[in-house]
Parts: structure tokens; sequence; C-alpha cells
């Protein structure tokens, strides 16, 4: 998702008067072994090279702008053999860190540091090239800067205090310290890089903040410490976080995942010696406060480009133990009913004989650590789970795979435990081919139409598993595609370019940031207006919660935010949003002010399936009505005096047939209008009362009912109905229910005087899912008066990947479809 950079993004000067050049400041680069480049990344030109790691203290108060009296009293105050640490810390760090620390925070954080080196002989025998980079820092990459020394180093000291070396404490303190703070690993910590304080008070943190904690309890006690982790690994399964200690040389432990008194043992250690070193996504990266020619690819934080690395990943490869012949790893996963994973026994039988026992890991361990067993592959073993009575079968066919078993659950490849019909047997079969082929799928969209397995009949429980395996691998594939554009801030499809900004807001829910899109105003005047209106549109509003996404328009016409190129554009600024920024499919919203609300009136019908709900804001409809909102929420704010094209008059005309389109039709329509009777085009930010109103609202992707109208732009799909291009009619009209097992697609409408149910369309596609209806039992459909078809449907893997291709959520993605012609 980040491409790393191996330059500084700081004009560094070199000023000879009074540089302080500490070219043994970091210890990969120093006592580990100078000469090691392949553990500095990228490598570049001699002068470059200096240029970076020769910073100038005159450059840094330059550039620590209004706080350069607070950097200049830390370097008068500090005593004189504290002031190479003081030096260190004030040519190497952040920008932002020279803008905002205090005098008192940087003096506290050396004097501390000092300390605790002459605590015991092994700290005081930390060569001081190792000293100034890792024990020294008060930051490990973009935390939190908080005052942590003491209050870490009054709960690490006990602990560490009869250690006879480095490695003897960093064991001790990692087996006790998580128990003492009532600190466990949770995917529902509040952000992945939060600093160790709120660790701390949530008692939550990933492996990123575990991590992190750890380095700063080891840096307390005089431990060096640094942090260590990985983009992604090679395998696509995730990225992951761990720490590294120095003891004459460089030995690494998971954060909370003690391994009894060793170092340099972890369930990771096999995903890392699959690394690669030269692919800067699956390689391995140790942290540097010393500048460095890499920067660290934060995963959580791609934008900062400050936080200095060392490519590490060939002492993990070193460390590759080849498998036997003709083996693999197995990698096991039980999940609860819920989802959840859980802690149970696991036994594993080869014929009558016992070959391994073990226990799965639940919530409490990182995501990617699975209890894994190396096993013989196109070999059947049968697997024992908990207090279950009969076996699972196990059969592993690749050099590595993870085989996920539900418990009491009809999901599971325990074929004692589900239908016994060759068509079930067929469809698990069918799935276990997705995912195996899945995992060599780089590009999209995903082929499955043309694999072997495409069109086998699958099972309901097997097509949400394939529905997830393949949404996953396309997560994967999009964010090493699309994360240059995502830095870039701009899409470019076609000759149409989208450029947006975006700020985060609160905390992220466990199910994924909301997403807020809010266009500006404008429209037919110079780029220079739309620009301003641009800037102005960044800061109009503030959330609770969310993501906040100001997109430029592409052009600088009066329809700037209703053109045909529009639609395209904002469907991948979500998609990505989605697979990068790890925002909820289902909490995505649409606003804008004036133009921008002009826009909210049409891509709030056209687009409906894929708002949480909308919110017009000084805007004009033109030609658009509010038949196509049934299933979006719809706020509308607008100035009573706001008279030109005559925008207040309509404004409250839609605020009667909403209100009258809701009385006809209760479960659809909500709508929350507010004309302020005071105000003209400029509502004076009154209008932001219909953010949190938005925010109350969660899309519903498979509504029971919806109405499908066309505009001038023209649309394939909305929700579960589709056409082909040749039926896509500009102004068409599609109603739909579902009743039991029945969808109706005529009859009268109170809505709209006697209009057809369904107008201007000659041909249909019902798009079907068990989600919304049962595909084992018969399925009608119902066309005005005339039943159109009767029977069951058949699901497979191609029409789920291609509605998955086609809309990119897999929320609209369904497993068979049925297509009627009108009578």
């Amino acid at each position: 998702m980040v491409a790393i950079q191996s330059t500084s993004i700081f004009p560094v000067r070199f000023t000879a008067s009074i540089a302080i050049t500490l070219a043994m400041g970091c210890g990969c680069l120093g006592s580990e072994n100078a000469n090691k480049i392949n553990e500095r990344g990228p490598t570049q030109g001699t002068d470059e090279v200096r240029r970076v790691l020769e910073p100038s203290l005159e450059l840094a108060l330059e550039r620590s702008g209004d706080n350069r009296a607070a950097i200049q009293q830390a370097i008068d105050d500090v005593p004189a053999d504290q002031k190479r640490g003081m030096l260190f810390l004030i040519n190497n760090m952040p920008q932002r860190d020279l803008q905002n620390l205090s005098a008192r925070f940087l003096l506290e954080n050396v004097r501390l540091a000092y300390e605790a080196r002459q605590d015991t002989d092994w700290t005081a025998a930390v060569p001081e090239d190792i000293f100034l980079n890792c024990v020294l820092p008060y930051a490990s990459v973009n935390e939190k800067r908080d005052p942590w020394r003491e209050r870490l180093r009054k709960i690490s000291r006990p602990i560490v205090r009869e250690a006879d070396s480095l490695s003897q404490a960093a064991t001790r303190l990692n087996q006790q310290l998580f128990g003492k703070l009532g600190v466990k690993y949770s995917t529902q910590r509040a952000r992945a890089d939060q600093g160790p304080f709120q660790t701390i008070e949530t008692g939550l943190a990933s492996c990123t903040g575990l991590s992190i904690l750890l380095i700063d309890a080891y840096r307390s006690v005089g431990i060096p410490a640094r942090f260590v982790g990985t983009p992604e690994w090679s395998n696509g399964s995730g990225n992951h976080s761990w720490v590294e200690i120095w003891d004459n040389g460089w030995h690494f432990t998971g954060a909370a995942e003690p391994t009894g008194d060793s170092l340099n043992r972890g369930w990771f250690v096999d995903n890392a010696s699959k690394a690669i070193a030269d692919q800067k996504r699956h390689a391995i990266f140790a942290s540097s406060f010393r500048r460095t020619p890499t920067v660290f690819p934060l995963i959580w934080a791609p934008h900062i480009q400050d936080v200095w690395a060392v490519n590490v990943t060939n002492r993990y490869i070193a460390r590759r133990q080849p498998l036997p012949s003709n083996h693999g790893l197995a990698k096991l996963e039980i999940r609860n009913r819920d989802g959840t994973r859980a802690a149970v026994a696991v036994e594993i039988r080869l014929d009558d004989q016992t070959v391994f026992t073990g226990k799965s890991r639940d919530e409490g361990f990182d995501t990617n650590d699975h209890l894994s067993i190396v096993l013989k592959q196109n070999t059947a073993y049968f697997v024992r789970i908990g207090q279950e009575t009969e076996d699972r079968e196990l059969q592993l066919d690749s050099d590595e795979h993870v085989f996920v078993y539900h418990l009491d659950s009809a999901d599971t490849p325990d074929d004692s435990k589900i239908d016994p019909s060759d068509l079930t047997k067929q469809s698990h079969r069918a799935v276990k081919d997705l995912k195996a082929w899945l995992v060599q799928q780089t590009n999209l969209p995903l082929k499955v139409q043309d694999q072997p397995f495409a069109g086998v009949p699958l099972t309901a429980n097997d097509t949400a598993v394939a529905r997830t395996a393949m949404d996953e691998r396309r997560k994967i594939i999009l964010r090493k595609q699309r994360s240059t554009e995502m830095k870039a801030g701009q899409i470019v499809i076609g000759q149409h370019s989208l450029r947006f900004r975006s700020k985060r807001f609160g905390k992220k829910p466990t199910d994924g940031w909301s997403l807020y899109i809010s266009m500006h105003g404008g429209g037919a005047t110079t780029p220079q207006e739309n620009d301003r209106q641009w800037r102005n549109q960044k800061n109009l509003y503030r959330l609770n919660e969310g993501i906040y996404v100001a997109p430029r328009a592409p052009t600088d016409t009066w329809n700037l935010w209703h053109q045909d190129h529009i639609d395209p554009l904002l469907d991948r600024l979500i998609e990505n949003m989605v697979a990068i920024e790890d925002v909820n499919w289902n909490r995505v919203y649409l606003t804008g002010y004036s133009a921008g609300g002009d826009g909210v009136y049409q891509l709030a019908s056209r687009m409906s399936d894929r708002w949480a709900a909308a919110a017009m804001m000084a805007g004009h409809p033109n030609e658009t009505t509010p038949v196509g909102l049934r299933n979006v929420p719809f706020a509308l704010m607008m100035g009573g005096k706001d008279a030109a094209y005559d925008r207040n008059k309509i404004a409250k005309r839609w605020g009667t047939q909403l209100s009258n389109l809701q009385s006809n039709d209760p479960g659809g329509y909500e709508h929350f209008v507010r004309i302020f009777p005071n105000f003209g085009h400029w509502m004076k930010r009154e209008d932001a009362i219909a953010i949190p109103w938005m925010a109350k609202h969660t899309r519903d992707p498979l509504p029971k009912k919806l109405v499908w109208k066309q505009d001038d732009v023209l649309h394939d799909q909305s929700y579960w109905l589709a056409v082909n291009r040749d039926h896509q009619n500009p102004g068409s009209l599609i109603r739909a229910e579902v009743d039991g097992q029945t969808i109706a697609l005529a009859g009268p409408s109170s809505n709209d005087a006697g209009v057809a149910q369904v107008a201007g369309v000659a041909q249909v596609i019902v798009q079907l899912d068990d989600r919304f209806i049962d595909l084992d039992q018969p399925v009608t459909i119902r066309f005005g008066d005339v039943d159109v078809f009767h029977g069951r449907v058949k699901r497979t893997l191609a029409e789920l990947a291609k509605t998955l291709n086609r809309r990119g959520d897999p929320n609209l993605s369904f497993p068979a479809r049925v297509t009627i012609e009108s009578p």
C-alpha cells in the first residue's frame, strides 16, 4: 500500500561549522555492520546519501518555526555529559516534533535515558551508537509523543533488576509487563499506532501498539530496542509488527508473545523467512530514529514519510528451514458460530495414530497467528476439535494452506455434518479450488468464469465463504495497484481526473470507518474560483467519526458534479477507501453545497445503492425527481431567501413530494427537510445539522422493496436488480418487492398515478442471494399479473465473481440470476 521512499523529504543543508555528524548513530549502520547495504534499503548516489545522513543543527532550528525558543532552551540547558544525546535527537527528529515538543519534554527524556544507562553493568556496556538510536529516542514510529519513561521505568525496573544480561531482562519484561498493565491483543483497539498511554488506559492494542509499548518499556530500563515490521507477508495474509532488542547483535521477540526464556522465536518466523528483500511491500524493515536513505512503510499511515528505517529482510530469510520433501504447512483456525476465533484442543490423526495435539488461537492472539503443523501433502488426515465426537477431514494439497473450521456450523469441511449428496461435496471442492487459485491472482478482474470450477452448483454456506475469499483477494490486489493514486490524492479514468483531500475524525469503529464525500460549489466559472470553492469545502464540516473527503470536480462547467464521468470516479474512490483505508461499505455518505448540492440531488438517486444517506445543501435538482430515493435517507437544507433559479421554491416542493412518497410507502423515503427562513444561499453552517442526521443511518444493501429510476446517466445495476446495456433507457422505472419466496415486478402504483411498476424496460435481470431469499427452495418471479418464472436457481462462482467484479462491493454481489422478459 505504500511506496518506500529513498530520499529525505526535507531539503537538508550541510553547514560545516555547526553540523553534528552522527554517522554511527544507528546501531544497524554502526556496530552491527556498517557494510551491510542490504539492510539500508535503496542505495543512492554519494551526494544524496550525505545530504540525508548529515543533518544540520542550524536547519533543525530553522524548521522548528515558532517552537525555536524551546528547542534552543533544550540545547542550552542539557548537562554537558548529555549534550551529545540532545543534539542527536534534535538533528534527527521529524519536523512535527521540532515544532511541538517542549524543552521540558526533551530534557526529561534525555535525563531519564542517561540514568537508565547507568542502572546496571549490562546497560552501561551498551555502545554509544546503539544507545543513541535505540534507547534515547522518545518514539518508535508515528505514535503520540507520551512522556512514558518515568512511568514505565517504575513498573519495569523491579522486573529486570535481578537479570544478568540484556537478553534475560528482555524476556522477563515481555513475560510480565502486559499482565501487570492489564493489556492484551485485540483488533478492537482504538487505533493501530496508538501511544503507550492510550494502550495502557484502554487495555487493548494491535501488534503495532503492543510493540510500541514494549519498546518503550525496554528503553525505560536501558535495553536497546527498535520497531520491526512488514507491510504485508509474501503470502498476502496481512501485515505484522514486532520488536528487536540489541545484545551484542540484534534479536527479535513478539510483543506480548513471550517464548519462555528465549529470543528469536515466534509464530511469525516462518512468514518472516519468506519475506522478499527487494519487494518493498513484502520486505521487513526496522525503524531508525537516525536518518537513513529509507522511509519506514507505515501501512496504517502511508502519507507519513519521515520515519526512517533499514531493510533487515535478509537476516530473517536466513532462518528459513526447508520442509521435508512432499510436506507442507497446515495452519488451523477454529471459529465460533459468531465468527470469532476459538481456543480449543485440536488432535490430528493419520489412520489410528495421533500425529499432533495442540490448541487453536482465540481473539487474544494476532490475526495471523495460527496453530501450524507440518504434514504430508495429498494425505488424508482426520481432525478432532474440542469435545466434538466426530472427526473433520484435512488434506493438504499445497506447500501452505489455512484450514478454517466452524464449531457447530454447517460451514465446515466435515462431510458428516452436511448434506451427503455429491452436489454438496462438489460445492466444497469448488470453493477449495477457488481459494487455491485466488492465492496466485495478482490482477483484476478475477477471471473466475474461465476456471473449471466456475459453474459448479454451490451451497449457501459455500457461497458466503467464496464471497469473503474473493473479496479479501480483491482488496489485497487493490492495495497493491491503487496505493499510488491514493497517496497522490488523484484518480484518473480516461480523460478525467478527480483530485481529493481527506481528514479523519474520531476513532475508527471495529467494523471500519464511515466515509463522507463532500462536493464543492462553483460551476461555470474560472478554475481559480472552483479551486477556492474546493478549499472552502475541505473545512466546511466536521464529523464525530469518519473520513471526510473533499474531491475537486474534474471540470469547470455548470454541471460539474453530474456529468457521466462522475459516477465511475466516485465508485473508484469509494472502492479505494474501503480497500486501503478500511472504510465500511455500508456507511458511505454523500453531501454537497450549491453546485455540489446539484450533484447530490442527482447522484443520490442514480447511485442510490451506494449511499447510507445523502444531504443536499443549497442546490438545484434540474430534471431529476425524488422517486428513486426510496432507500436513501435524504436531508434537504435550503435558505428560505435563496431565490436564484427558484432553489427555495423547488426545495419546498421536494419536501412535499418526499412526504407524499413516504405517506404512500411508510417503509421508505425517510427524509429531513429544513428551510432556514432568514438565510439566503449561505446558511452560515447551520446546514451542518444534516451531518449527524446522516450518521444515524446505515445502508441496507438488500432492501426487500426498491425503486430504480434511471436518469440520463445510465447504470446497469441497482441493489439486486440489473439490466443489460440494450435495456438501459433514460427515465425508465422499475419497482420490485420480495415477499417470502416471491418477487413481484408488477401491479398498480399509488405513487405514480397508475404507472405500471415496470415502465420503459422490456427485460430485467433479478439477482438472487440467500441473504434475502432461500435459494434451496423454488423462487417465483411475477411480472404484472403473470408468473414469468418458478423454480430453483443454481448458485455458481462464475456469477458471484461477475457481480463482485462489476461493483467491487461484496454486499452487492450475487451467486444467481434470472433474466425475465416483459410479458
